[in-house]
């Protein structure tokens, strides 16, 4: 049974987003919905829940329909209301006053302690504001469900119960979810849509073969396209024939026939459609200068301990050498982020028990990006540090999917995807040999992060790595460091301790 249908949808601000959208969401439909940042992910949902007009185009919502739709942040009004407080506000007010049972049934479903539920939004963690903003669109009972990047600050535990709470809901419940994390997608949808500035597409399967099924249907578009212009050629060279044998024959009916075969050439180029291009993944480029040294980094027993001086773990004799990628991994709180401190302050001063090759060239990209400073701009940023042209710069900056229009705008007012993908750039310009990158994959599409594993695998990078992306770090790591009971010991593989965080020991 068909709940929605969107029929020819199109949406421009400024530039288009999408246009000639169509398709359906029915009961028990799942749907992933993929494209790369700004390409109006958001937008669709905000326009399937009502909350935003399309610019052309319809949707068609079923009788009585109740969407459920969370967003992808908490309204800044929000967060001076307590978690409790704004689930409470999603019911209506005849509801609220009667039935506030539903919040706590909801709450209890998606296990959030109770301690919490009575503070403010503002005083909690990212994935607590997420619980919230999920817990408020269920709490109506909703026929349908609208998640926009549901993961976003979710450690791997919360991933797991998120995971296990849709698996729960209603066989015939649709949803439609934006997310970038791939093997979150592959377990809790059915369906993918691909959205595109024109040509998106829909596959009834999850992302993985859904995306190959994707690029075979590019390929074949390709093939069209390239078979369609050379047979509108080969009009075209018989035309050229003609016109000659007509001219000097003087026969109206070869020049008439001439006409006709242009008239074809014309039609079948107009139609033909060239395959699909993405134009807003950029390029990330990393390089890896050379080195011989047999260890990059050293590790002789040294103590991680907190920012106030409390013993987390000892990392027993440990080394990094060219080639490997190592991840680490461990619960969040563990001391992941004050082991990669540790290295990256080694670079500049030497601590006991841990040494640096002479050789070594390192690049440092945290969590938060705070090697970016927001009152420079990408172009000022790039042409300062790296010491190059501004021709040259403008040039690699919108290689990397920072356009023109944003090379002279604060970095502070980017976007989340473009942090990332300038503070990858400006690692890239530094002609590094080793890599420190805590989260590298916040913020990026897909499409940003399956060009920076490409990178990372294809250049033999050596770097240490802290990722909660489960499809990332199985593609990239070639080694793996666990966190556990006060050491840092080698691991075979991450998927024991992907398992037990998961919660499916």
């Amino acid at each position: 049974m068909t709940i929605l249908t969107v029929s020819g949808l199109g949406v421009t601000l400024g530039a288009s987003l999408f246009d000639d959208l169509t398709f359906t969401v029915n009961k028990g439909d799942r749907i992933g919905l993929v494209a790369a940042n700004g390409s109006g992910k958001t937008t669709l949902l905000r326009c399937l829940a009502d909350q935003s007009e399309p610019t052309t185009g319809e949707i068609t919502r079923a009788r009585g329909l109740r969407i459920g739709y969370v967003p992808q942040d908490v309204p800044q009004t929000a967060l001076r209301e307590t978690l409790y407080d704004h689930v409470l506000a999603g019911l209506p007010p005849a509801q609220a006053d009667y039935e506030s049972w539903r919040v706590d049934v909801v709450l209890g479903a998606l296990n959030v302690p109770y301690d919490l539920q009575h503070q403010t939004l503002g005083t909690l963690s990212g994935g607590w504001q997420r619980m919230a903003a999920l817990a408020a669109a269920w709490v109506i009972e909703p026929d349908a469900l609208l998640m926009d990047e549901p993961t976003n600050h979710l450690d791997l535990q919360r991933v797991g119960m998120l995971q296990d709470w849709l698996a729960q809901l209603p066989a015939d419940l649709p949803s439609v979810i934006t997310s970038h994390d791939r093997a979150f997608l592959d377990t809790v949808t059915n369906a993918t849509l691909f959205l595109r500035t024109k040509g998106s597409r829909k596959f009834q399967l999850p992302f993985t073969p859904a995306r190959a099924a994707l690029d075979e249907a590019d390929a074949a578009d390709a093939r069209r396209f390239a078979n369609d212009l050379n047979k509108a050629q080969q009009l075209r060279r018989q035309a050229a024939k003609l016109k000659n044998i007509g001219i000097n024959s003087g026969s109206d009916l070869l020049i008439t026939k001439t006409k006709q075969l242009s008239a074809r050439a014309e039609k079948m180029e107009a139609a033909a459609r060239p395959a699909h291009r993405e134009h807003h993944a950029g390029a990330i480029a990393l390089t890896n200068s050379g080195t011989h040294a047999k260890a990059l980094v050293t590790l002789d027993d040294v103590q991680i301990e907190t920012p106030d001086g409390r013993p987390l773990y000892r990392t027993g004799r440990k080394w990094i050498a060219p080639g490997d990628r190592i991840v680490l991994l461990g619960p969040n709180g563990t001391g992941k982020t004050r082991l990669v401190r540790a290295i990256a302050g080694a670079f500049k001063i030497p601590q006991g028990g841990l040494k640096c090759a002479a050789s070594i060239v390192p690049a440092y990209s945290d969590q938060h990006l705070a090697q970016l400073p927001d009152d420079e701009t990408p172009m000022s940023a790039v042409s300062r540090r790296c010491d190059i042209a501004d021709q040259r710069a403008r040039g690699v900056l919108a290689a990397a999917g920072v356009g023109i229009e944003m090379q002279d705008t604060r970095i502070g007012a980017l976007s989340g995807g473009q942090k990332a993908r300038l503070a990858m750039l400006m690692l890239r310009l530094q002609n590094p040999n080793f890599y420190l990158l805590d989260e590298p994959t916040n913020h990026l599409d897909i499409d940003g992060q399956e060009a920076l594993e490409a990178e990372l695998v294809g250049h033999q990078t050596s770097c240490l790595i802290v990722t909660h992306d489960r499809s990332f770090l199985r593609n990239v790591g070639n080694r793996f460091w666990l966190i556990e009971a006060s050491t840092l010991r080698e691991v075979d593989s991450p998927e024991p301790f992907l398992n037990q965080q998961m919660g499916r020991d």
